[in-house]
């Protein structure tokens, strides 16, 4: 039988602005505090994108984690997670080709389909409004082909990106990441902190339907296997 100390512990984050403080400090301790927990065996370190929000910095959440990862040295560290409605998928294949480059072995790629913020944030993220998470699936197909050897064969290729091994994990506080990733045979993360009576749910619709002869999470590497990789997020307090 596990005990807790059996299980592999990791850190989400969201570069929270302390009263009175700046983005700066936030980049400051977020960067010790991932420190600590690297020193400390903990496996990953996540931080999360949100927008329009004055007390949490990790906005453009790429560059917080080129921050973090070139300030460590083991720690896998990633998103947790990217809001893929914001952005082209090319864009993100881009941008973790070039981290996955930077720092190979330690990125992680965590995707969600909420906006991240409000509709005036998301019209200064120049989102079309007209769509919604329903396009996530079709949106999360051209990303993880972009991470083929090949490219998704609509003639474009990201460079860096391409053939890269870049781990896709899908969040989400309901059951439709659940049965997506399941689906899939990718591994799933569930925002605890979001929707905390629907853990248990989402995690056993999850293992209930997840298929381990699905194809791979696109980046070359091989399928998740037979068991499936799933994980609580909770949020640090501020």
């Amino acid at each position: 039988m596990k005990t807790l100390s059996d299980i592999p512990l990791s850190v989400l984050d969201l570069s929270p602005i302390r009263e009175g403080g700046t983005a700066a400090d936030a980049f400051r301790n977020t960067l010790d505090l991932a420190r600590h927990a690297e020193r400390l065996g903990y496996q990953r370190f996540w931080v999360a994108e949100h927008h329009n929000l004055p007390g949490i910095a990790s906005a453009a959440t790429s560059v917080v984690i080129a921050h973090v990862a070139g300030g460590t040295s083991r720690i896998r560290v990633g998103s947790g997670g990217i809001m893929l409605p914001n952005h082209s998928p090319l864009v993100i294949a881009e941008q973790f080709g070039t981290l996955e480059s930077l720092f190979p072995g330690r990125i992680d790629l965590g995707l969600g389909r909420a906006p991240g913020g409000d509709q005036r944030t998301a019209r200064a993220l120049r989102r079309h409004l007209g769509g919604s998470g329903d396009t996530f699936p079709q949106d999360l197909e051209e990303l993880r082909g972009y991470f083929r050897p090949g490219g998704p064969g609509n003639g474009v290729h990201a460079v860096p990106g391409e053939g890269l091994d870049v781990p896709i994990w899908l969040l989400g506080s309901s059951d439709f990441s659940a049965r997506l990733a399941a689906e899939l045979g990718l591994p799933f993360a569930f925002a605890s902190h979001l929707a905390p009576n629907f853990l248990h749910e989402a995690l056993a619709l999850y293992r209930r339907y997840f298929d381990p002869s699905a194809e791979s999470d696109g980046s070359g590497s091989d399928p998740v296997g037979e068991t499936p990789r799933v994980a609580a997020l909770s949020k640090r307090p501020g």
